[in-house]
């Protein structure tokens, strides 16, 4: 086994206040995007990728019923994918998982002209970003419209 380069992600945890939910959610998303289940206990599991794993945990210990992205700590995830055509699958499905798209009236250049990506949240308040290749302009064509 060859060691992990310095400063890669060994894993991120993730508490969540229904692990049935997010099972459903979370699990989804990530077999989407190539992880496989790697672990499972009464109150948690993970899916690992590589090197990288990411487990969600419904702990006792947890002071919230609500994940809320925009108080300090973690705001979303971001995920690579390989086309813009898998963003948009990723995003046909997320409704049936527990996900919604976020900033649907600019979908998919939220984040900028030239950042094709998807902003989902799910229902306990996470949110993910999809993120694709942003597609090379056509000579003497207008950039796309946010």
């Amino acid at each position: 086994m060859t060691a992990a380069a310095t400063g890669t992600i060994h894993h991120i945890e993730l508490w969540v206040p229904d692990l049935t939910r997010a099972e459903a959610s979370w699990g989804w998303l990530l077999e989407a995007l190539g992880y496989q289940l790697f672990q499972q206990w009464p109150v948690g599991q993970s899916w690992k990728a590589g090197d990288t794993y990411i487990v969600i945990e419904q702990s006792p210990a947890r002071s919230a019923f609500r994940h809320d992205r925009c108080r300090p700590g973690l705001n979303h995830l971001a995920f690579h994918v390989a086309t813009s055509d898998g963003v948009e699958d990723l995003v046909a499905d997320a409704l049936g998982h527990g996900w919604r798209l976020m900033f649907a009236d600019r979908h998919p250049y939220a984040g900028g002209d030239q950042h094709y990506a998807a902003y989902l949240e799910n229902r306990d308040g996470y949110e993910v970003e999809l993120v694709a290749p942003s597609p090379q302009p056509t000579p003497g064509a207008e950039p796309p419209k946010p």
